[in-house]
């Protein structure tokens, strides 16, 4: 049972870095206008902290489906 838990706890974590790495690359174009002078707003600066401190801040789980649970992902800014 121990070692169930431990690959389904690796699991989850596997699944939630994914996701916030897909988040992540969906908004990367926002440090490349910084780039081009364009400054991030500090809303999107706390979205991108947010999504990469996820895996220290989260309780990752899964659910019977093999879904992603227990995790309340930042909100995404205009």
């Amino acid at each position: 049972e121990t070692k169930r838990q431990e690959l389904i706890s690796n699991f989850a974590m596997k699944k939630l870095r994914e996701e916030r790495d897909r988040r992540l690359t969906e908004v990367d174009w926002w440090t490349l206008r910084a780039s081009d002078g364009i400054a991030m707003s500090q809303a999107q600066k706390d979205y991108r902290k947010a999504l990469r401190d996820l895996p220290s801040t989260a309780t990752p789980d899964i659910d019977d489906a093999l879904k992603l649970i227990n995790v309340t992902w930042p909100t995404k800014p205009e």
